[in-house]
């Protein structure tokens, strides 16, 4: 056994996309060469050494190896096609299921109000659920639009990006109207959340796309990097951040003054700044590369549930039905989008600090917070 595990290295160095969500992402970014060469540089322990088995084979079973790899890559080659086809046919139901998708958001907007045969052939779907809401007396309210809130409920019906969701998101996430994926024309995908004029940013549409690299190993594409987009907040409406305020004694003297500095705060809207790898020059320890890791995880997985589960059961999510068909993982999926504030363990003792941070960048109450941007 000890030979065997000693040879993986080169196996395990690769991800599989399909399998990301219930393997973890750690494998995601070890199988991304622009990561890997960095790690492997700077912590060189992530990745197993071979242990010179392979070159103490005698000839004649070298010979044969290469043989054996041979018929591998052949079988790596069908593996390729057939995820080419595969997604191919993915791309092609997305289209059909886009009429579907659009009449969706018409009724959750409003704009639609389903017709007598389709409210009756939906209630069959659940029939015993459906029964049990009879039984209950009705509310005749007719100028409820749409159905409120029908995207923030569902959010928070899902367990793992729930967790994400501050109550302060929360009002602007009401105004979130659809939630959209397409397929790029090189291998990825993009999200697209349309929200309506809100108080808090003046996007109309937020995106987040995700990049595969140009091949595929096992038959899966791996995959490579995720772009944001840049969130135009309104001046104060921030969610990102957060303005503090403390109260700063000068030294030698009796006077005090108030000091305010933004900090980082718990957001969804992280979501729409993903973690970036750094260059292969810059420096970075290990824990800061584990930290990485499980950002790069979070940001990847909570974009596939996107694409394979909420957006196309966004209905079952809404009412809870999701979920008993769902086997969530609490260990994964954490609250690692958000940035934790460097400063949040100083010690109180900071009011008494002289005047030597006068000319810190704290805004004045009313400057605009910084934008979530991302490159």
């Amino acid at each position: 056994m000890d030979t065997i595990s000693e040879n993986t290295e080169a196996f395990d160095s690769q991800v599989y996309c399909k399998d990301a969500a219930s393997n973890g992402l750690a494998g995601a970014f070890t199988g991304n060469p622009a990561l890997l060469s960095m790690l492997q540089g700077k912590l060189g322990t992530l990745v197993g050494r071979s242990s010179g088995y392979i070159e103490s084979l005698p000839a004649p079973v070298k010979r044969r190896l290469n043989g054996l790899k041979y018929f591998q890559s052949k079988h790596a080659e069908l593996e390729n096609k057939f995820q080419e086809e595969v997604l191919e046919l993915e791309k092609k139901y997305l289209e059909l299921y886009k009429p579907l998708y659009e009449k969706r958001a018409k009724i959750v907007t409003g704009s639609y109000e389903p017709t007598d045969e389709e409210v009756a052939l939906g209630k069959k779907v659940d029939e015993e659920e459906d029964r049990e809401d009879e039984e209950k007396e009705e509310v005749d309210d007719k100028d409820v639009k749409g159905v409120p809130g029908f995207w923030l409920v569902l959010l928070k019906n899902h367990p793992q990006i729930a967790k994400t969701i501050t109550e302060r998101d929360e009002e602007a996430l009401r105004y979130l109207v659809d939630i959209r994926m397409t397929y790029l024309d090189k291998l990825g995908f993009k999200l697209e959340f349309e929200f309506s004029e809100n108080d808090f940013f003046t996007n109309k549409l937020l995106t987040k796309t995700y990049y595969y690299q140009d091949f595929a190993y096992g038959g899966d594409f791996v995959y490579d990097h995720a772009e944001g987009c840049t969130l135009d907040w309104k001046e104060g409406k921030d969610l990102t951040v957060v303005v503090e305020t403390k109260k700063q004694r000068q030294k030698g003297t009796n006077k005090s003054r108030v000091v305010k500095h933004t900090v980082s705060s718990d957001s969804f809207f992280y979501f729409f700044s993903p973690p970036v790898i750094p260059n292969e020059d810059e420096e970075i320890d290990e824990e800061e590369a584990e930290g990485l890791d499980a950002k790069l995880e979070a940001d990847y997985e909570m974009g596939e549930e996107f694409k394979d589960k909420i957006i196309p059961h966004a209905v079952d999510y809404f009412t809870g039905k999701a979920l008993q068909y769902d086997d969530f993982d609490d260990e994964n999926f954490d609250n690692d989008y958000y940035d934790e504030d460097e400063d949040e363990d100083e010690d109180e003792d900071d009011e008494e600090d002289d005047d030597d941070d006068d000319d810190d960048d704290t805004p004045a109450n009313g400057e605009k917070a910084p934008e979530c941007k991302q490159s």
